[in-house]
Protein backbone atom coordinates (compact mmCIF):
# COMPACT_ATOMS: atom_id res chain seq x y z
CA UNK A 1 0.00 0.00 0.00
CA UNK A 2 1.46 3.32 -0.87
CA UNK A 3 1.21 5.30 2.35
CA UNK A 4 1.24 9.40 1.99
CA UNK A 5 0.47 12.04 4.42
CA UNK A 6 -1.77 15.03 2.79
CA UNK A 7 -1.39 18.48 4.11
CA UNK A 8 -3.99 20.56 3.70
CA UNK A 9 -3.60 21.78 0.46
CA UNK A 10 -5.22 25.61 1.63
CA UNK A 11 -2.26 25.68 4.03
CA UNK A 12 0.54 25.28 1.61
CA UNK A 13 1.55 27.50 0.24
CA UNK A 14 3.22 27.56 -3.28
CA UNK A 15 6.95 26.56 -3.45
CA UNK A 16 9.52 28.70 -5.63
CA UNK A 17 13.45 27.37 -5.89
CA UNK A 18 15.29 30.43 -7.76
CA UNK A 19 18.51 30.34 -8.55
CA UNK A 20 19.79 26.46 -8.68
CA UNK A 21 23.37 25.62 -10.21
CA UNK A 22 21.98 22.30 -11.38
CA UNK A 23 18.82 21.48 -11.35
CA UNK A 24 18.66 17.24 -12.52
CA UNK A 25 15.24 16.93 -13.75
CA UNK A 26 16.04 13.36 -14.86
CA UNK A 27 13.89 13.97 -17.66
CA UNK A 28 14.11 11.63 -20.93
CA UNK A 29 12.96 11.84 -24.38
CA UNK A 30 13.57 7.62 -24.57
CA UNK A 31 11.55 5.44 -24.95
CA UNK A 32 8.85 4.70 -21.94
CA UNK A 33 10.10 2.14 -18.93
CA UNK A 34 13.46 2.15 -16.54
CA UNK A 35 16.63 3.68 -17.69
CA UNK A 36 18.62 1.46 -19.35
CA UNK A 37 22.50 1.76 -21.18
CA UNK A 38 23.66 4.98 -22.61
CA UNK A 39 20.20 6.68 -21.16
CA UNK A 40 21.15 5.82 -17.77
CA UNK A 41 23.61 8.78 -18.04
CA UNK A 42 20.77 11.20 -19.24
CA UNK A 43 20.09 13.57 -16.40
CA UNK A 44 18.57 16.03 -17.94
CA UNK A 45 20.33 19.27 -16.37
CA UNK A 46 18.79 22.64 -16.38
CA UNK A 47 21.31 25.47 -14.96
CA UNK A 48 20.19 28.64 -12.94
CA UNK A 49 17.02 26.91 -12.82
CA UNK A 50 13.85 27.48 -10.85
CA UNK A 51 10.74 25.07 -10.11
CA UNK A 52 7.54 25.77 -8.93
CA UNK A 53 5.55 23.90 -6.95
CA UNK A 54 2.06 24.42 -6.61
CA UNK A 55 -0.42 21.92 -4.12
CA UNK A 56 2.29 19.34 -3.86
CA UNK A 57 2.70 18.99 -7.08
CA UNK A 58 5.38 20.66 -9.59
CA UNK A 59 3.59 22.94 -12.14
CA UNK A 60 6.54 24.12 -14.09
CA UNK A 61 10.51 24.25 -14.78
CA UNK A 62 12.78 26.02 -16.61
CA UNK A 63 15.15 28.25 -15.92
CA UNK A 64 15.12 31.10 -13.19
CA UNK A 65 15.08 33.75 -16.00
CA UNK A 66 11.95 32.46 -17.60
CA UNK A 67 10.25 31.70 -14.79
CA UNK A 68 10.53 35.41 -12.98
CA UNK A 69 8.70 36.78 -16.58
CA UNK A 70 5.55 34.27 -15.87
CA UNK A 71 2.58 36.37 -15.59
CA UNK A 72 1.06 34.09 -12.65
CA UNK A 73 4.34 33.99 -10.22
CA UNK A 74 4.62 38.04 -10.92
CA UNK A 75 1.28 38.50 -9.65
CA UNK A 76 1.32 35.83 -6.98
CA UNK A 77 4.74 36.10 -5.58
CA UNK A 78 4.11 37.86 -2.04
CA UNK A 79 1.81 34.39 -1.67
CA UNK A 80 4.95 32.16 -2.25
CA UNK A 81 7.49 30.64 -0.30
CA UNK A 82 10.43 31.85 -2.30
CA UNK A 83 13.95 29.40 -1.46
CA UNK A 84 17.36 30.96 -3.12
CA UNK A 85 18.94 27.86 -3.60
CA UNK A 86 22.56 29.87 -4.41
CA UNK A 87 23.77 28.25 -6.87
CA UNK A 88 23.19 24.88 -5.64
CA UNK A 89 22.13 20.96 -6.75
CA UNK A 90 18.45 20.14 -7.17
CA UNK A 91 17.66 16.30 -7.88
CA UNK A 92 14.73 14.27 -7.12
CA UNK A 93 13.75 12.91 -3.87
CA UNK A 94 15.74 10.01 -3.43
CA UNK A 95 13.59 6.92 -3.94
CA UNK A 96 15.12 3.84 -1.40
CA UNK A 97 13.52 0.77 -2.83
CA UNK A 98 15.15 -1.84 -0.25
CA UNK A 99 14.76 -1.41 3.27
CA UNK A 100 13.72 -3.46 6.38
CA UNK A 101 13.33 -0.32 9.25
CA UNK A 102 10.93 -2.62 11.28
CA UNK A 103 14.01 -4.24 14.40
CA UNK A 104 14.21 -3.34 17.67
CA UNK A 105 18.01 -3.84 18.60
CA UNK A 106 20.94 -3.54 16.57
CA UNK A 107 23.00 -6.79 15.91
CA UNK A 108 26.14 -6.24 17.52
CA UNK A 109 27.11 -9.91 18.30
CA UNK A 110 26.86 -10.48 14.22
CA UNK A 111 28.83 -7.44 13.90
CA UNK A 112 31.73 -8.62 16.13
CA UNK A 113 31.69 -12.22 15.49
CA UNK A 114 32.05 -11.33 11.40
CA UNK A 115 35.07 -9.23 12.33
CA UNK A 116 36.56 -12.19 13.87
CA UNK A 117 35.80 -13.85 10.87
CA UNK A 118 32.76 -15.79 10.88
CA UNK A 119 30.58 -16.04 7.49
CA UNK A 120 27.10 -14.75 7.14
CA UNK A 121 26.41 -18.66 7.07
CA UNK A 122 27.75 -19.94 10.16
CA UNK A 123 26.37 -16.45 12.27
CA UNK A 124 23.09 -17.80 11.42
CA UNK A 125 23.79 -21.38 12.85
CA UNK A 126 24.72 -20.37 15.80
CA UNK A 127 21.79 -18.31 16.66
CA UNK A 128 22.74 -14.69 15.06
CA UNK A 129 21.34 -13.67 12.09
CA UNK A 130 17.78 -12.77 10.66
CA UNK A 131 16.68 -15.25 13.73
CA UNK A 132 18.07 -13.27 16.21
CA UNK A 133 15.94 -10.24 15.62
CA UNK A 134 12.57 -12.12 15.75
CA UNK A 135 12.18 -11.91 19.71
CA UNK A 136 12.50 -8.23 19.57
CA UNK A 137 10.01 -7.73 17.13
CA UNK A 138 7.39 -10.01 18.82
CA UNK A 139 7.21 -8.86 21.55
CA UNK A 140 7.37 -5.37 21.39
CA UNK A 141 3.96 -2.73 21.23
CA UNK A 142 2.70 -2.31 17.82
CA UNK A 143 3.20 1.71 18.98
CA UNK A 144 7.00 0.86 20.09
CA UNK A 145 7.57 -0.64 16.26
CA UNK A 146 5.64 2.61 14.93
CA UNK A 147 7.88 4.97 16.87
CA UNK A 148 11.01 3.55 15.64
CA UNK A 149 10.00 3.62 12.30
CA UNK A 150 9.23 7.20 12.12
CA UNK A 151 12.89 7.51 13.44
CA UNK A 152 14.26 6.41 10.51
CA UNK A 153 12.00 7.86 8.25
CA UNK A 154 12.58 11.19 9.70
CA UNK A 155 16.34 10.63 9.50
CA UNK A 156 16.53 9.41 5.72
CA UNK A 157 14.11 12.78 5.16
CA UNK A 158 17.72 14.34 6.45
CA UNK A 159 19.55 12.53 4.20
CA UNK A 160 17.16 13.45 1.06
CA UNK A 161 15.35 10.06 0.92
CA UNK A 162 11.09 11.19 -0.05
CA UNK A 163 10.30 7.52 -0.93
CA UNK A 164 11.00 4.84 0.57
CA UNK A 165 10.00 1.02 0.40
CA UNK A 166 9.75 -0.57 3.83
CA UNK A 167 9.63 -4.65 4.26
CA UNK A 168 8.24 -6.69 7.63
CA UNK A 169 10.26 -9.47 8.16
CA UNK A 170 11.62 -9.59 11.34
CA UNK A 171 8.36 -11.41 13.29
CA UNK A 172 7.76 -14.37 10.78
CA UNK A 173 4.55 -15.08 12.55
CA UNK A 174 1.05 -13.90 10.97
CA UNK A 175 0.39 -11.83 14.48
CA UNK A 176 3.72 -10.24 13.98
CA UNK A 177 4.15 -9.74 10.50
CA UNK A 178 1.08 -7.92 10.48
CA UNK A 179 1.93 -6.20 13.31
CA UNK A 180 5.20 -4.88 11.42
CA UNK A 181 2.65 -3.63 8.60
CA UNK A 182 0.93 -1.97 10.73
CA UNK A 183 3.70 -0.46 12.41
CA UNK A 184 4.86 1.18 8.88
CA UNK A 185 1.56 2.29 7.92
CA UNK A 186 0.65 4.37 11.67
CA UNK A 187 4.27 5.71 10.51
CA UNK A 188 3.70 6.60 7.32
CA UNK A 189 0.58 8.52 8.21
CA UNK A 190 3.08 10.66 10.61
CA UNK A 191 5.56 11.18 7.83
CA UNK A 192 5.10 13.78 4.55
CA UNK A 193 7.00 11.02 2.44
CA UNK A 194 5.61 8.06 0.34
CA UNK A 195 5.94 4.38 2.12
CA UNK A 196 5.72 1.59 -0.25
CA UNK A 197 4.79 -1.52 2.57
CA UNK A 198 6.21 -4.99 0.98
CA UNK A 199 5.28 -8.67 3.71
CA UNK A 200 8.34 -10.36 3.60
CA UNK A 201 6.84 -13.29 5.34
CA UNK A 202 9.71 -15.17 3.52
CA UNK A 203 12.84 -13.81 4.98
CA UNK A 204 13.93 -17.33 6.44
CA UNK A 205 12.03 -20.10 8.04
CA UNK A 206 11.18 -19.55 11.74
CA UNK A 207 13.19 -21.69 14.20
CA UNK A 208 9.94 -23.37 15.20
CA UNK A 209 9.64 -24.47 11.49
CA UNK A 210 12.44 -26.07 11.19
CA UNK A 211 12.84 -28.89 9.34
CA UNK A 212 9.39 -27.96 8.12
CA UNK A 213 9.67 -25.50 5.95
CA UNK A 214 6.22 -26.42 3.40
CA UNK A 215 4.35 -26.18 6.82
CA UNK A 216 6.07 -22.19 6.93
CA UNK A 217 5.50 -21.81 3.15
CA UNK A 218 1.82 -23.15 3.78
CA UNK A 219 1.37 -20.22 6.82
CA UNK A 220 2.49 -17.60 4.34
CA UNK A 221 0.41 -18.08 1.40
CA UNK A 222 -2.92 -19.16 3.14
CA UNK A 223 -2.76 -16.70 6.09
CA UNK A 224 -0.22 -14.42 6.17
CA UNK A 225 -0.69 -13.25 2.49
CA UNK A 226 -4.22 -12.94 2.37
CA UNK A 227 -4.65 -11.16 5.68
CA UNK A 228 -2.52 -8.71 4.34
CA UNK A 229 -4.23 -8.53 1.19
CA UNK A 230 -7.13 -8.32 2.78
CA UNK A 231 -6.72 -5.30 5.16
CA UNK A 232 -4.53 -3.53 2.53
CA UNK A 233 -1.37 -3.64 4.43
CA UNK A 234 1.01 -4.16 2.02
CA UNK A 235 1.40 -3.86 -2.04
CA UNK A 236 4.27 -5.89 -2.33
CA UNK A 237 5.53 -9.80 -1.74
CA UNK A 238 9.09 -10.44 -1.24
CA UNK A 239 10.48 -13.37 -0.52
CA UNK A 240 14.49 -14.31 0.33
CA UNK A 241 15.06 -16.86 -2.54
CA UNK A 242 18.59 -18.17 -1.62
CA UNK A 243 20.41 -21.06 0.17
CA UNK A 244 19.33 -21.29 3.99
CA UNK A 245 16.20 -19.21 3.21
CA UNK A 246 13.55 -20.58 0.51
CA UNK A 247 13.83 -22.81 -2.41
CA UNK A 248 13.26 -21.43 -6.16
CA UNK A 249 9.93 -23.85 -6.22
CA UNK A 250 8.68 -22.01 -2.74
CA UNK A 251 9.59 -19.24 -3.96
CA UNK A 252 6.68 -19.43 -6.87
CA UNK A 253 4.58 -21.21 -4.86
CA UNK A 254 4.47 -17.52 -2.76
CA UNK A 255 4.39 -15.45 -6.13
CA UNK A 256 1.25 -17.57 -6.92
CA UNK A 257 -0.67 -16.77 -3.54
CA UNK A 258 0.73 -13.03 -4.01
CA UNK A 259 -0.82 -13.02 -7.69
CA UNK A 260 -4.00 -14.82 -6.46
CA UNK A 261 -4.03 -11.99 -4.15
CA UNK A 262 -3.40 -9.48 -6.31
CA UNK A 263 0.01 -8.12 -4.87
CA UNK A 264 2.48 -7.27 -6.72
CA UNK A 265 5.98 -9.51 -6.12
CA UNK A 266 9.51 -8.66 -5.53
CA UNK A 267 12.21 -10.85 -4.35
CA UNK A 268 15.70 -10.82 -2.66
CA UNK A 269 18.06 -12.73 -5.64
CA UNK A 270 21.57 -14.19 -5.87
CA UNK A 271 22.82 -12.46 -2.73
CA UNK A 272 24.72 -16.37 -1.44
CA UNK A 273 24.62 -18.09 -4.34
CA UNK A 274 23.18 -18.20 -7.90
CA UNK A 275 19.39 -19.04 -8.98
CA UNK A 276 18.13 -18.91 -12.24
CA UNK A 277 15.91 -15.97 -12.82
CA UNK A 278 13.47 -16.82 -16.04
CA UNK A 279 11.21 -19.12 -13.82
CA UNK A 280 9.71 -16.04 -11.94
CA UNK A 281 9.52 -13.69 -14.93
CA UNK A 282 6.01 -14.91 -15.76
CA UNK A 283 5.30 -13.31 -12.28
CA UNK A 284 6.21 -9.77 -13.90
CA UNK A 285 8.22 -8.37 -10.50
CA UNK A 286 9.14 -5.43 -10.06
CA UNK A 287 12.49 -6.21 -8.88
CA UNK A 288 15.21 -8.56 -8.23
CA UNK A 289 17.52 -7.64 -5.32
CA UNK A 290 20.92 -7.86 -4.61
CA UNK A 291 21.93 -9.83 -7.63
CA UNK A 292 25.27 -10.71 -6.77
CA UNK A 293 25.21 -13.92 -8.47
CA UNK A 294 23.96 -13.64 -11.99
CA UNK A 295 24.73 -15.45 -15.13
CA UNK A 296 25.01 -14.33 -18.99
CA UNK A 297 21.52 -15.61 -20.07
CA UNK A 298 19.62 -14.16 -17.07
CA UNK A 299 21.21 -10.69 -17.43
CA UNK A 300 19.90 -10.93 -21.01
CA UNK A 301 16.28 -11.91 -20.18
CA UNK A 302 16.56 -8.49 -17.95
CA UNK A 303 17.72 -6.61 -20.76
CA UNK A 304 14.12 -7.76 -22.22
CA UNK A 305 12.21 -6.54 -19.28
CA UNK A 306 10.94 -3.92 -17.30
CA UNK A 307 11.97 -6.16 -14.01
CA UNK A 308 14.89 -3.68 -12.50
CA UNK A 309 18.07 -5.32 -10.57
CA UNK A 310 18.19 -3.37 -7.39
CA UNK A 311 21.86 -3.78 -6.37
CA UNK A 312 22.44 -2.87 -2.33
CA UNK A 313 25.98 -2.22 -2.63
CA UNK A 314 25.69 -1.40 1.46
CA UNK A 315 25.69 -5.02 2.37
CA UNK A 316 28.54 -6.24 0.53
CA UNK A 317 30.57 -3.33 2.20
CA UNK A 318 29.12 -3.91 5.61
CA UNK A 319 29.86 -7.97 4.74
CA UNK A 320 33.45 -6.77 4.07
CA UNK A 321 33.05 -8.95 1.04
CA UNK A 322 35.32 -8.81 -1.89
CA UNK A 323 33.22 -8.96 -4.42
CA UNK A 324 29.81 -6.57 -5.41
CA UNK A 325 27.43 -6.76 -8.19
CA UNK A 326 28.60 -6.11 -11.68
CA UNK A 327 26.64 -2.94 -12.60
CA UNK A 328 28.60 -2.63 -15.53
CA UNK A 329 28.17 -6.19 -17.20
CA UNK A 330 24.47 -5.78 -15.92
CA UNK A 331 24.40 -1.76 -17.21
CA UNK A 332 25.96 -2.43 -20.75
CA UNK A 333 23.54 -5.55 -21.63
CA UNK A 334 20.92 -3.22 -20.81
CA UNK A 335 19.52 -4.39 -18.08
CA UNK A 336 17.43 -1.43 -15.62
CA UNK A 337 19.61 -1.27 -12.40
CA UNK A 338 18.34 0.72 -9.12
CA UNK A 339 20.25 1.23 -6.19
CA UNK A 340 19.11 1.57 -2.19
CA UNK A 341 20.48 1.10 1.41
CA UNK A 342 18.84 -2.42 1.94
CA UNK A 343 18.66 -0.77 5.77
CA UNK A 344 18.78 -3.32 8.38
CA UNK A 345 20.47 -4.42 11.74
CA UNK A 346 22.44 -7.02 10.02
CA UNK A 347 23.89 -6.45 6.82
CA UNK A 348 23.53 -2.98 5.58
CA UNK A 349 22.93 -0.28 8.77
CA UNK A 350 23.43 2.57 6.57
CA UNK A 351 20.28 5.21 6.08
CA UNK A 352 21.84 7.14 3.60
CA UNK A 353 21.59 7.08 -0.39
CA UNK A 354 24.24 9.32 -0.89
CA UNK A 355 26.57 6.33 1.04
CA UNK A 356 25.44 4.07 -1.72
CA UNK A 357 25.97 5.98 -4.87
CA UNK A 358 29.41 6.38 -3.76
CA UNK A 359 29.80 2.85 -2.74
CA UNK A 360 28.35 2.36 -6.57
CA UNK A 361 30.66 4.59 -7.87
CA UNK A 362 33.75 3.34 -5.93
CA UNK A 363 33.18 -0.33 -5.79
CA UNK A 364 30.82 -1.25 -9.30
CA UNK A 365 32.33 1.27 -11.63
CA UNK A 366 28.84 2.95 -12.04
CA UNK A 367 29.51 7.03 -12.73
CA UNK A 368 27.84 9.56 -10.51
CA UNK A 369 25.38 10.08 -13.45
CA UNK A 370 24.73 6.75 -13.21
CA UNK A 371 24.14 6.36 -9.52
CA UNK A 372 21.84 9.36 -9.66
CA UNK A 373 19.35 7.73 -11.57
CA UNK A 374 19.75 4.57 -10.50
CA UNK A 375 18.70 6.27 -7.15
CA UNK A 376 15.96 8.34 -8.69
CA UNK A 377 14.28 7.25 -11.81
CA UNK A 378 14.93 3.57 -11.35
CA UNK A 379 14.45 3.49 -7.36
CA UNK A 380 10.33 4.83 -8.79
CA UNK A 381 10.55 1.99 -11.64
CA UNK A 382 11.54 -0.64 -8.97
CA UNK A 383 8.15 0.51 -7.05
CA UNK A 384 6.24 1.32 -9.81
CA UNK A 385 5.49 4.41 -8.82
CA UNK A 386 7.28 6.20 -11.65
CA UNK A 387 4.42 7.77 -13.07
CA UNK A 388 4.53 10.34 -9.83
CA UNK A 389 8.07 10.18 -8.47
CA UNK A 390 11.39 9.76 -9.72
CA UNK A 391 12.08 13.03 -12.05
CA UNK A 392 11.55 16.66 -11.78
CA UNK A 393 8.67 17.72 -14.60
CA UNK A 394 5.31 19.56 -14.41
CA UNK A 395 2.62 17.09 -12.83
CA UNK A 396 5.40 14.80 -10.83
CA UNK A 397 4.68 14.94 -6.72
CA UNK A 398 7.06 17.70 -5.45
CA UNK A 399 9.40 15.26 -4.08
CA UNK A 400 12.78 17.21 -3.91
CA UNK A 401 16.37 17.01 -1.97
CA UNK A 402 19.03 20.39 -2.21
CA UNK A 403 22.62 19.57 -2.45
CA UNK A 404 24.91 22.56 -0.69
CA UNK A 405 27.22 21.63 -3.46
CA UNK A 406 28.33 23.11 -6.70
CA UNK A 407 28.65 19.88 -9.14
CA UNK A 408 26.18 16.56 -8.88
CA UNK A 409 29.26 14.56 -8.89
CA UNK A 410 30.11 15.92 -5.18
CA UNK A 411 27.13 13.95 -3.88
CA UNK A 412 28.77 10.40 -4.31
CA UNK A 413 32.62 11.93 -3.84
CA UNK A 414 32.00 13.06 -0.18
CA UNK A 415 31.15 9.64 1.77
CA UNK A 416 30.67 9.80 4.89
CA UNK A 417 29.14 13.40 5.03
CA UNK A 418 25.32 14.83 4.62
CA UNK A 419 25.82 17.89 2.01
CA UNK A 420 21.79 17.50 2.11
CA UNK A 421 20.70 21.30 2.92
CA UNK A 422 16.57 20.70 2.53
CA UNK A 423 13.91 18.20 1.07
CA UNK A 424 10.92 19.43 -0.06
CA UNK A 425 8.13 16.83 0.02
CA UNK A 426 4.70 16.81 -1.47
CA UNK A 427 5.92 20.58 -1.52
CA UNK A 428 6.35 21.24 1.50
CA UNK A 429 9.85 21.78 3.25
CA UNK A 430 10.80 18.82 5.02
CA UNK A 431 13.94 19.74 6.42
CA UNK A 432 16.02 22.29 6.43
CA UNK A 433 19.24 23.30 7.61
Amino acid sequence: MSTSRKLNQKSQPPVFLANIGQLLTLQSPGRPGPRRGPGLKELGIIENAAVLCLGGRIVSVGTTEGALRDPWLKKNRRKVLEIDCAGKVVLPGFVDSHTHPVFVSPRLVDFEKRIEGASYEEIAAAGGGIRSSLEGVRTAGKRVLADKVLAVLRDMDVHGTTTVEAKSGYGLTVESELKSLEAIRDAASLWPGTVISTLLGAHVVPKEFQGRSPKYVELVCKEMVPQAAKRKLAQFVDVFCDQGAFTAPETEQIFEAAEQHGLSVRAHMGQLSETALRPFLRFNPASFDHMDHVNEDDIAQLARHDTVATLVPGANYFLGLKEYPQARKLIDAGAPVALATDYNPGTSPTLSMPMAMSLACTHMKMSPAEAIAAATVNGAWALRVANRKGTIEPGKDADLAVFAVEDYREIPYWFGTNPCSMTITSGVVAHAQ
